[in-house]
């Protein structure tokens, strides 16, 4: 007769069930740029965190995320000071080879990439393909 504890048992086959969904949960993860497309914003990034026996496969056209700033400077005229407020856009600039921050969005993102609030066309959740450049690591600055 077996003396296989039930809940033991249990809790086993329920922790490597929880395990294997965790494992599809994509939440962010450093790359390494492989190509930039810097007319569309887009590049082809190749994760580095290895977590099967395989190399994890290239992530193509990932959005990347610029910056806008908004700042104020004192324009002296001669006269006196004047305050002159500025906005500038600053527009990604990756080469093949930086390392960058890649984040995955909770939902899928093509319907939201015009601006408008939009339903996702799929039931995807943190998904690679809906990933999104968010910043380029410290190595590589």
């Amino acid at each position: 007769m077996s003396k296989t504890d039930p809940a033991g048992a249990l809790a086993r086959i329920m922790g490597g069930h929880g395990a294997k969904q965790a494992d599809g949960i994509n939440v962010a993860l450093p790359c390494k740029v492989i190509t930039f497309d810097s007319a569309k914003l887009t590049a082809s990034v190749q994760p580095l965190l290895k977590l099967t026996g395989s190399d994890p496969a290239q992530i193509m056209s990932v959005p990347v995320a610029g910056q806008k700033f908004k700042f104020k400077l004192d324009i002296d005229i001669g006269t006196g000071k004047i305050p002159q407020e500025f906005e500038t856009v600053m527009r990604p600039a990756l080469q093949p080879g930086d390392i960058v921050y890649v984040v995955c969005a909770d939902a899928e993102i093509k319907n939201t990439l015009t601006g408008r609030v939009a339903a996702p066309d799929s039931g995807r959740r943190h998904s690679r393909n809906d990933a999104v450049i968010v910043g380029v690591m410290p190595c590589s600055l």
